[in-house]
């Protein structure tokens, strides 16, 4: 369940960033920063749904599934096919976010 949360959290703020790039950087309509506005509100509320004892622990563990998520995004949207340095970084990352998660924590104070 945590990585479908994590997985549509991503979409969302990828898709709500990508607005504000489409209207500042691509000359799109300011219009296009509603649907991004509520696109990253979903996001961060999300991230209130996943089940850990502290906050930053599941923006730590979340930030491994955005690289996997905009690399995605990188190829399926942008055309830009991620290369092997793309993909190496990625790995480290989902085995750092894998760790933060996973990991035996001490309780939160």
């Amino acid at each position: 369940m945590h990585f479908l949360i994590y997985l549509v959290a991503a979409l969302a703020e990828i898709g709500g960033c990508f607005a504000f790039w489409a209207w500042l950087r691509m000359g799109r309509s300011a219009l296009w920063l509603a649907p991004g506005m509520v696109a990253l509100a979903l996001f961060a509320w999300l991230l209130t749904l996943v089940d850990t004892d502290a906050a930053g622990r599941a923006y730590a563990a979340y930030g491994g599934i955005y690289i996997i998520s905009a690399l995605i995004w990188l190829w399926s949207v942008e055309g830009v096919r991620p290369d092997s340095w793309d993909m190496a970084g990625a790995a480290f990352c989902l085995i750092g976010a894998a760790l933060i998660f996973f990991g035996p924590h001490q309780l939160a104070k």
